[in-house]
């Protein structure tokens, strides 16, 4: 039985039809060459915004959702661990398609493909922007023109990230549900969940790889002003395939089941407007690769990748508006890259975007 509405469980989001998200910090990568997957390193906070009405701007009132805070020029990923029907999931970035290029629709599409589809595609760590690779996602503060919102539509009006779910038709579903039951007849026991993103019960909450413990956060802040507005652009380049829908388009749902607008906070911001004490500043990605600790690679051979469109293949990083980066990279080395593959709260409320 699926809830009807979103929810957060911990720091994960849940939608409508079993979709289960995290937003996980990460290394960011340089902005010239092709990296293999970056590891977690533990998930960004999320709350509701109607829990903070009076310390919000009203925009973020009116669009409803849910926050997270993020530093400049930090980069996260999103995982889909946990999550337990099939689903097709539209990931906005300021309701630009992050697989598609397109402008934000209340439809699935296929001609291209505006959707993910879960739980084949176990994370996105960026826009699709390449032939087998994606380009990272970055946080930027809106006005530069550096966001993907920026770059493709010519204005920057929304920021964030936004989610939209849609289950399987109900008879496709219940044929799914009946396959699945037999399944589970014919083997006893599933084997063990794998790390970065493998198969979960519903409620328990895998650690991405890599991932650091959760720190305590208190509670309490003051009144409402303008807040900075924070979107997605990009950075470096990784090997990542966003994977072709292999059922006919009429197989999902006509409606989306749930969405959610996730805002985009500065830790200042996150400080004052939740009296919490924002996540530490971004690891150094040197002195994590001279630990020796693992980056990934991920390959499905029975999935087809999706080809990218023009509007996203043409995006360019935000280097070319915040200057060159020079946080020190030191290349992994082979042996740290690691082979992969083969309880609800209250509602969050939505708004008018």
């Amino acid at each position: 039985m699926t809830e009807d509405t979103v929810r957060i469980d911990g720091d994960a989001l849940r939608l409508p039809g079993g979709v289960q998200v995290r937003f996980i910090r990460t290394l960011r990568l340089p902005e010239t060459g092709t990296h293999a997957l970056p590891p977690g390193l533990g998930e960004f906070p999320v709350r509701r915004v109607e829990d903070y009405g009076d310390r919000v701007p009203a925009e973020w009132r009116a669009r409803g959702g849910v926050m997270l805070p993020v530093y400049l020029r930090e980069a996260m990923w999103l995982s889909f661990a946990g999550t337990t029907e099939p689903a097709a999931l539209q990931v906005g970035v300021g309701k630009v398609c992050a697989v598609s290029g397109r402008p934000w629709s209340s439809r699935l599409g296929r001609d291209p493909q505006n959707y993910l589809v879960l739980p084949r595609q176990p994370w996105l760590d960026g826009i699709n922007s390449g032939k087998g690779t994606v380009r990272q996602f970055v946080a930027v503060p809106l006005g530069l023109g550096a966001t993907v919102e920026g770059q493709v539509t010519g204005e920057e009006v929304w920021g964030g990230v936004q989610l939209q779910s849609f289950p399987l038709a109900p008879e496709e579903l219940a044929a799914w549900r009946e396959a699945e039951r037999r399944k589970a007849q014919e083997r006893p026991r599933m084997h063990a969940p794998g790390a970065y993103g493998g198969a979960m019960p519903m409620m328990a909450a895998p650690p991405a790889p890599g991932a650091a413990p959760g720190a305590a956060r208190p509670g309490g802040a003051p009144r409402a002003r303008s807040a900075p507005a924070m979107g997605l652009g990009v950075g470096g380049s990784m090997r990542q395939e966003v994977y072709r829908d292999d059922r006919p388009l009429k197989a999902w749902a006509k409606e989306p089941a749930g969405r959610v607008f996730v805002h985009l906070v500065t830790p200042p911001e996150w400080r004052r407007i939740t009296g919490e004490a924002p996540p530490p500043s971004p690891v150094d990605r040197a002195a994590y690769t001279r630990a020796g600790l693992p980056w990934f690679d991920y390959y499905d051979q029975d999935a087809t990748d999706l080809a990218p469109t023009d509007e996203l293949g043409s995006v360019q990083p935000v280097g070319d508006w915040l200057g060159d980066d020079h946080e020190p990279w030191q290349q992994p080395s082979p042996h740290q890259v690691k082979p992969l593959g083969d309880a609800p709260g209250k509602p969050v409320e939505d708004g008018d975007w």
